[in-house]
Formats: C-alpha cells, sequence, structure tokens
C-alpha cells in the first residue's frame, strides 16, 4: 500500500522545468486538448473529420464528457498552446455514465471488464510534434502511475494505433506482436468478429534467424525479434518496455487512418518498481531528517501534505464540451 509521503514524492515528480503534468481542471484546458487532438490526428495524421469536429477544429465525442484528461502542460507557453500533451482516462464509473468503453467498439474486451478490481482506459494519447521527447513521455508516464496508485488501478487497457489502414503493410509489427506479446487467454481482448483482422501474418520463423528459410511464403524474408520491434511506434515500444500484452486481432479505423491493436497492461508490473524507487527516495530524506532536524526537512516540503493537495490527481471537473 502506497503511503502518503511516497505519493507525495511521486507527484513532486509532475514538474520539469516548464514542464508541468494534472488533469484539466476547466472546460477550457479539456478544450485545448481536444484542439491538440484535433491538430494531430486529423490534421498531421489524415483522419477524416464529421462536420461538427471540422467546424470546431477539436476531436471531440461523448466520451469526453464523462471521462478525465490528463495534461501535459508547458507553461512557459501562453493560454491554452500550454497543453502539449494529453492521455484520455475512463474508469468503471465513467464508463457506466457513457454506457461503455471507447475499446468496446472494437474489441470485445470482456475479459478486462471482469477482472477484479479498478481498471482503467487509455485513449486519445497524442504528444505535439516539437515535443516529442523521452523527457515529455517521462513526465507523461509519472502522471499516469500517480494517478494509478490514487485510484488503486489494477488493470490498464486501450487502443494503440499505427498509421495507415492496410494490414499488409503492418505485416512485421503485426506479426511480431502476435508471435512475441499475445495476452494470456485469460485476458484476451479479441477484435469483434465483423471487423477481424488477423495479425499472424508472418509465421514465427521468420522472425528466428536459424529457420528464417524452411517457409518461402513471405519471400525470404529474414527478420529478427528486434527487426519487428524496431518497426512498432514509439508509444507502443514503451507500452511493451513496461509489460504491456496484445489482445488477439487489429482493427481497421478508416476514420481515423489507422491499425489499432489492444493493449493490456496488469499495473502490479509496475507498481512494486515504483514504490521501491520512491520508498528509497523517502528513506534517505527520513535519515537526512534525523541528521538536520525535523523541522528544518518539513518546511523544505518532501512530507508535507500540501504536497498532496496542490498536486491533487483525482479533481474532476466532469467539463461539458457543449
Amino acid at each position: 500500500m502506497i503511503t502518503p509521503s511516497v505519493l507525495a514524492l511521486l507527484e513532486q515528480d509532475l514538474i520539469a522545468g516548464s514542464l508541468q503534468v494534472r488533469l484539466a481542471k476547466t472546460p477550457e484546458e479539456v478544450r485545448a486538448a481536444q484542439a491538440l487532438r484535433y491538430q494531430i490526428f486529423y490534421e498531421e495524421m489524415g483522419a477524416t473529420a464529421s462536420p461538427e469536429v471540422a467546424a470546431s477544429k477539436r476531436d471531440f465525442d461523448s466520451m469526453d464528457d464523462c471521462c478525465e484528461h490528463l495534461l501535459v502542460l508547458d507553461n512557459a507557453r501562453e493560454g491554452m498552446n500550454k497543453v502539449i500533451g494529453t492521455y484520455r482516462l475512463i474508469r468503471r464509473e465513467a464508463a457506466a455514465k457513457n454506457g461503455g468503453y471507447y475499446s468496446a467498439s472494437e474489441f470485445d474486451i470482456t475479459p478486462l471488464i471482469n477482472y477484479p478490481g479498478e481498471i482503467l482506459e487509455l485513449g486519445r494519447s497524442c504528444i505535439h510534434k516539437n515535443y516529442r521527447t523521452g523527457t515529455v513521455m517521462s513526465i507523461l508516464w509519472k502522471g499516469l502511475a500517480a494517478y494509478m496508485f490514487r485510484h488503486d488501478i489494477k488493470l490498464m487497457f486501450g487502443c494503440a494505433s499505427m498509421h495507415g489502414t492496410d494490414p499488409q503493410e503492418h505485416a512485421v509489427p503485426l506479426s511480431y506482436l502476435y508471435h512475441y506479446h499475445l495476452a494470456p487467454e485469460e485476458l484476451r481482448a479479441r477484435a469483434l468478429p465483423d471487423v477481424y483482422v488477423d495479425m499472424n501474418i508472418l509465421p514465427k520463423n521468420a522472425f528466428d534467424p536459424d529457420h528464417a528459410f524452411d517457409d518461402l511464403s513471405f519471400n525470404n524474408i529474414k527478420l529478427d525479434p528486434k527487426a519487428g520491434q524496431n518497426s512498432l511506434p514509439p508509444l507502443i515500444k514503451g507500452y511493451l518496455r513496461v509489460g504491456c500484452v496484445i489482445g488477439d486481432g487489429a482493427y481497421i479505423d478508416h476514420q481515423f487512418n489507422t491499425t489499432d491493436v489492444c493493449i493490456i497492461f496488469r499495473t502490479e508490473l509496475i507498481t512494486d518498481r515504483y514504490l521501491r524507487h520512491y520508498e528509497r527516495m523517502e528513506e534517505k530524506l527520513t535519515n537526512a531528517q534525523k541528521d538536520r532536524g525535523a523541522e528544518q526537512v518539513i518546511e523544505s516540503g518532501p512530507f508535507n501534505e500540501s504536497v498532496l493537495r496542490s498536486a491533487d490527481m483525482t479533481h474532476n471537473t466532469n467539463p461539458s464540451i457543449n
């Protein structure tokens, strides 16, 4: 169980220079996140906008009314231009208000809904093209970790995308994910039957240099597992590094011009790592407290409860997009 002091240390890491990660507090900030999504998904990646979305230049749907919006802000920028990254976060309560999860329109997520404890759907993740760096990804993931701890999230999932709608163009990454990162049966979401796209395009021995030429149906392609991994978008690589697994079958999203897979992540794989890191920090600060005196250390902030209040990750404005 995470202690308030460890959570305070984690939330102190939610600021890095001019960058800050937190939940949206106002309808204006939500609209700024939607504008960023429109810029990336529609203008940059070629999604097809409805007349309402095109007129507003904001990516929005009914889920935005119910969910929470995690933002990365660059406080060196002016006004709503400060929003340079976002995630849409949907817990059980929000999904109930909306009538279901977004992923359920593409995948049968029954095994995930039946998972015990709180679950969290991740969606609409994007970062401004000038900020796609390790620093921004790191602070975004720290914000997600703080949210995960505060709400005791047991399972996270969502749709992860590859640009383009031709599965053959994604034969290498889809096959790699299928052969090396397929979810265990008890967690295996599956693309809905009428839209199911088989990910098993190349045989597994295509990724084994010792057996690459045993099957000539894939034109003598010779790959090792790294070739499959290196063909993945950076966000999916990041998911795999922290232990995510993939559902069975892909979905072709013609509106967003993407090929989607379902990512699934049991948070127990990362919570221990985070806890050990911040518990070591807490121990060091406790030792410093003994050396310098309690009053000095408390005033310096690490254990001050105001840190929890000022970086409160539970704030939910439930803003309207109308």
